[in-house]
Parts: structure tokens; sequence; C-alpha cells
């Protein structure tokens, strides 16, 4: 199961309760002279219900779906609880307006370094503008933004890394409750005075996810669950057999090409977040694209490395449209294709009502009764 994180291919009904009316990252990105999928397309990614970019392939190789987000939300730990068939009735806690100050001195308090910023905003704005303050004064970068998400940036040589996630645990325990948030994520940087960038060292601390997932099923079935990229972290490790974390997509292709050589039996859970991380927050739709169409190009490897009982499940977790002037999530449909000997090729299932679907149809296939949400597609 590969995520392409935040390729939403359309506005949902209620995306404008969201700020998010009209927006389409696939469409918004297939403007780009740098866009080419013809692999995808083949598998029947044009052909899904209501993408509108493309000529439909007329004899697809896999099967193909619309998902509609049933969570309150439209981020990564909602949408990727989703899709492993947990619902969100309530969605996770936001702060437009920083932090409480009581949570903040909490903070303070523990780590025994002070905060900057504390509110919304752009994570390499944030180190432009405060990161020559940090290393003078090894205050800590505090920081969130649209997500439900407590964000600590630190230059490397001022907060060493090790450290650094030492202080996102101490906040993850402070942060429960009402203040629940999503993710603590580690932000780490280097570099010197108006030449700040993040480094490949973030590192996510994500809430526990509130119910049985089948990421928990499949484990505790004696089913192997491997993750590459920062699968493990959104679940808080439960559920995960093995993992790898990944500095970028190309790494995250190679792992999971990697584990499909392996003989076991189970799941492999990849995150591919370069199309989120760095060009739809960055509203860089020529990025995104090329990103894209590097994905496709790898495709047949990925197609390649499929042994006869294998299925290869292709999705998304929201959308993150780069052409409009948010540079936050939106919330969008999400493609599903899954290929393999076991699918029914050219098979349609429509638009579904949750990305829980896909954890049922895991499950079912490996003989297992869902503990979660959602009803099995019949391939």
């Amino acid at each position: 199961m590969i995520v392409l994180d935040s390729v939403g291919i359309g506005a949902m009904p209620d995306a404008a309760a969201y700020g998010d009316a009209g927006s389409n990252t696939l469409k918004a990105v297939s403007k780009s002279r740098y866009f080419s999928m013809p692999n995808m397309r083949k598998l029947g990614l044009f052909n899904i219900e209501g993408v509108e970019i493309g000529e439909k392939e007329r004899e697809p190789t896999g099967a193909f779906a619309r998902m509609k987000e049933m969570s309150c939300g439209k981020d990564t730990t909602i949408g990727h609880w989703e899709i492993a068939g947990l619902i969100s009735k309530k969605p996770l806690p936001t702060y437009p307006n920083g932090f409480p100050a009581e949570l903040i001195r909490l903070f303070e308090q523990k780590t025994k370094r002070n905060v900057l910023c504390n509110r919304p905003y752009s994570g390499t704005k944030v180190i432009e503008d405060y990161g020559t303050r940090h290393m003078r004064t090894g205050d800590l970068i505090v920081y969130t933004s649209a997500d439900s998400v407590f964000q600590i940036a630190a230059h490397e040589d001022i907060v060493p890394v090790e450290k650094l996630y030492e202080y996102c645990e101490i906040a993850r325990e402070i942060l429960t409750g009402e203040h629940g948030v999503g993710r603590v994520i580690a932000r780490p940087f280097i570099g010197n005075d108006g030449n700040f960038v993040r480094t490949s060292h973030r590192h996510d601390f994500s809430l526990q996810p509130p119910g049985t997932t089948m990421l928990d099923q499949l484990a505790g079935a004696g089913y192997a669950v491997l993750s590459v990229g920062k699968i493990v972290d959104i679940f808080a490790g439960r559920g995960i057999t093995g993992f790898v974390r990944t500095a970028g997509n190309e790494e995250g292709i190679d792992k999971t090409i990697s584990f499909m050589k392996k003989d076991f039996s189970g799941l492999v859970f990849t995150n591919l977040v370069d199309y989120d991380m760095l060009y739809g927050h960055r509203n860089d739709v020529d990025g995104y694209a090329k990103a894209l169409t590097r994905f496709d190009s790898r495709l047949p490897e990925l197609l390649g490395a499929m042994q006869k009982e294998d299925i290869l499940m292709i999705t998304a977790d929201h959308g993150c449209d780069p052409s409009t002037p948010s540079t936050d999530h939106s919330r969008e449909y999400t493609p599903l294709l899954l290929y393999g000997k076991p699918v029914t090729a050219g098979k349609n299932f429509g638009t579904r009502d949750g990305f829980c679907d896909i954890a049922a149809t895991v499950l079912d296939y490996f003989g297992l009764k869902p503990e979660c949400a959602g009803t099995p597609l019949t391939l």
C-alpha cells in the first residue's frame, strides 16, 4: 500500500466549510508542462469518477475508486487513521492563534528553555525569521499550522537532534486530552543567518490511535506489518512489526521494492511525503508535477517486483492544492488504484464512503473479520 501524500483528486461536497472550495490537487498539477503519468493512466487513474484530466484508458489494467473521507478533518493523522479503519467524528484541535499561555509556560518549565514565535507559520519562513535569535538565545522555536501540530524547530548546533527529540517527548506528554494534537514534530535545521535549511532529521511524535486499526489486527494475527517512511510515526509505532524511515520519495520507493523482494506474508505500508512537504505546502506546481512524473516512471519497477499473490494499492490521505493561495491541506476526495492477479482489471468501484474501505479490503484479503470501520471491496 502506497500513500501518495496529499494527492487529492477534487474538492469534497463540504470543502467550503474547510476553506477549500474548488481545490483539486491532481487537476492543478496536471496543468504543468512537467506532468506525465502514462503508467498511472494505464492502471485507471484518469477513469476514476470525477477525475477531469487526461484521456480515459479503454482497458485499464487495474481497478479503481474515488474515496470520500468520512472523518472530520483534512490532515495526515486523521487521513491515515481512516485508511487504517478509524473514523474520527471530532477534528483534532488546532490553534490559529497559537497555543494557550499555560501550555507554553508548562513546556518552558519542563524543558528549561524559553519559547519563540508560538503562532501559525510556514516551516521555512519561521526559521528565516527566528533562526538567528534562536541561535543567540537558545530559545526553542514553537509554531503550528492549520493542521493539528505542535512543531519545534531548533538548530542542530544549538540543540542536538536527540535533545530536540527529548523536548518533543515532553510536549507529547503535555499535549493530551482537549489539547491532544495529532502530532508533535521535531524540525531540526542547519545553516547560518539568512541561509537556514531544514534537515532530514524530522521526527513525528503522534497521538496513539483511539481504536483498533487494521495494523493492530494484522500484527495480532501474526502477519508482518512493514512501515516505509513516516507510517511508523503516524501510528505511534502501534501494530508495526518492522520499519525504515526515509529521506524522501526516491528512498521510499527503493525501500518499498526492497521489502517486496523479501519472503513474508503481510503488509508493506508506505508514505511518500515529498508531494505534500516539499511541493504542496510551498505552492510549487511544477515541483509537484515533476515528483508525480518521477513516481510514474518508477511504477513499472514496483509492478515488476510483485509476486502472484500480491496486491498493490495506491491512494492518498488528503489534498494540498499547490495552485491556491493557501499553503495548507485541502479537503478532497482521494484516488484508490488496485493492481495484481487477484484484482479484476477495469473494475470501477465508483465513490466509496470512507477511506476505511481500504482497511476492510486488506483484512478481508487476509481472511480476517474487520474490527474497525469499512466495507470490503469485492476484488
